[in-house]
């Protein structure tokens, strides 16, 4: 399975991929096609830190 690290990241997490993808500024079914193949390591590393941010968030809450 392609991006591996970011799906089980998300969901160790807590964090729905649609959130993910809120906070790149794309829309869910963009983040979910880009998913399909293997992201370039940039685009990983925004969306781990996508990922830390808002489960930080939400443990704040």
């Amino acid at each position: 399975m392609n991006n591996l690290l970011i799906r089980q990241e998300a969901k160790r997490s807590g964090v729905a991929l649609w959130e993910v993808a809120e906070a790149l500024g794309v829309a869910d079914s963009t983040l979910y096609r880009q998913l399909r193949r293997e992201l370039p390591a940039e685009k990983q590393k925004k969306a781990l830190a996508a990922i830390r941010a808002i489960a930080a968030q939400k443990g704040a809450q």
